[in-house]
């Protein structure tokens, strides 16, 4: 966990999650994806230890949701697919 991690916490969830929210989720576990450093991984996005806050925000609202490991890996794979 990074230190700006420890100071602000997680991100809270909404009370309800709607659609829209889901739509969020898969962006930011999109957005916010591990990349390998020579000190581990780190997001992509803003070089955070991974997962980052708005990584976990994203898993915990699809848990939330319900959705399962491969329903969540069929999103994000819809979502990151060229389109043509």
């Amino acid at each position: 966990m990074d230190s700006i991690d420890r100071i602000l916490g997680d991100i809270p969830l909404p009370p309800y999650v709607t659609a829209e929210d889901v739509a969020f989720a898969i962006r930011a576990i999109t957005v916010h994806a591990p990349e390998q450093w020579p000190e581990g991984p780190r997001c992509r996005n803003d070089r955070a230890p991974h997962p980052c806050r708005l990584h976990r925000w994203g898993r915990r609202v699809l848990d939330q949701r319900g959705l399962t490991d491969r329903q969540v890996h069929a999103l994000v794979a819809e979502q990151t697919a060229p389109v043509r």
